[in-house]
């Protein structure tokens, strides 16, 4: 059996690979480009991959191809049309990355709720050096408990982060963008609910044709001043432009996000110009990538193989 690895560096030099190599041969690309994808996938009989595109164009010298792997959930860089005309089939992965998101959820709010940038430059600056008094009062901030915190998306990610801020104190509501049934346990309410009510917004939802540019103008603007909003679900979820109108005029206190409509960053996307971390925070697309998650995620593929081909 020949393995191929189309683009390794998406999963990290960190990830031990080794047990794909009982397998059979294995073959690792750090990345490839479209042009380079026909001659690398010619003698394949599993590719691996996470960004590529797989159709027509790309793997139709694969003759021996018989599983296309994606280190990810979402899928939509796979033709399945193509794939299923020629007897290919496809795995994917859901489930990895939870506590991982999670976590990063909560270290992007406390990052903007605390003002811990603010705070760490103030010890770091050396201002606190013989300042006049044990506390530095001039960033405020607010505890969790009482506050209502809303998701967007009550998925396996958001159900996790509903547990977690109900461990705080805090008031959970979510909106379904799908209008999936209520769900035991939890409050559902609708959209416009859920974006004037939250001191704390959270999204968790996949990319739909129903949560495209979902936070846009008209949604900030309903939003409270005072609001944190957080985006771990799809960059193209929220219209960057309106986000940082809305950061720019204090339609909401600030935002944190994990995902960008293009990834890596443009140097023309509009909230490069939003320079004060307390308003602003942006990680790129780290959340789901922690050791655990990552190591998870590969196990995961190596034991979809060995399932696949009865090893």
């Amino acid at each position: 059996m020949k393995i191929v690895f189309l683009d390794a560096k998406t999963i990290g030099d960190d990830i031990n690979l080794s047990p794909f190599e009982k397998l059979g041969e294995i073959v690792k690309y750090d990345f490839s480009t479209p042009e380079q994808i026909p001659d690398r996938v010619k003698d394949a009989d599993v590719l691996i991959l996470n960004k590529v595109a797989i159709n027509h164009s790309t793997i139709h010298t694969a003759k021996h191809l018989k599983l296309v792997c994606v280190t990810a959930t979402g899928t939509d860089n796979l033709d399945k049309e193509y794939l299923e005309k020629n007897h290919i089939a496809w795995r994917n992965v859901a489930g990895y990355s939870t506590n991982s998101v999670a976590q990063h959820t909560f270290a992007m709010l406390f990052y903007l709720l605390e003002k811990l940038n603010y705070y760490d430059g103030y010890v770091k600056g050396g201002h606190y050096v013989n300042d006049r008094i044990f506390t530095h009062f001039e960033e405020k901030f607010s505890e969790i408990e009482g506050k209502t915190w809303g998701i967007i998306g009550l998925g396996n990610i958001g159900r996790r982060v509903a547990q977690i801020a109900e461990c705080f104190g805090a008031n959970v509501i979510y909106y379904s963008p799908s209008g999936s049934p209520a769900q035991k346990g939890y409050h559902q309410v609708d959209f416009d609910t859920v974006l004037t009510q939250s001191d704390i917004l959270s999204v968790h939802a996949p990319l739909t044709d129903k949560t495209k540019n979902l936070m846009n103008k008209s949604a900030f603007a309903k939003m409270k001043s005072s609001a944190i909003f957080l985006n771990l679900g799809r960059g193209a979820i929220v219209v960057e432009s309106d986000l940082a109108y809305a950061l720019e005029n204090q339609l909401i206190a600030a935002a944190g996000l994990d995902v960008l409509c293009t990834e890596p960053m443009e140097a023309e996307n509009p909230l490069l110009q939003i320079e004060d971390s307390r308003k602003l925070l942006i990680t790129p697309h780290i959340a789901w990538a922690s050791i655990e998650a990552r190591t998870r995620l590969m196990h995961i593929i190596l034991n979809q193989i060995k399932e696949f081909f009865h090893i």
